[in-house]
């Protein structure tokens, strides 16, 4: 059984402390940036792309055109960029598209 605090806190500082406790941010980082690419990249290239996958600090792109991935390695670094910045932490230091 958990240990119950007394105090009282905010929704915000009772989930955020419930994911460190039970190490799942993790995961957590990992949906936050498959959405983060959904809604940066848009329809067309949401389209060509068949997985992302976030492991340590490097995502992983897979895309179906390789038209679009050699165009999207022009701006590997824009792209990660806003990829941090729509998430709020650096969390993104490498991308690698196959």
């Amino acid at each position: 059984m958990a240990k119950r605090d007394n105090d009282n806190q905010s929704l915000k500082e009772a989930l955020s402390s419930f994911l460190k406790e039970n190490k799942l941010q993790r995961g957590m980082d990992k949906v936050e940036t498959r959405t983060a690419w959904a809604r940066l990249m848009g329809n067309g290239i949401n389209k060509y792309t068949t997985a992302i996958e976030l492991r340590g600090d490097t995502l992983f792109v897979s895309l179906s055109s390789s038209v679009l991935r050699e165009e999207l390695s022009l701006g590997k670094s824009k792209i990660m960029a806003m990829l941090n910045e729509e998430l709020g932490k650096e969390l993104i230091k490498k991308i690698v598209l196959r």
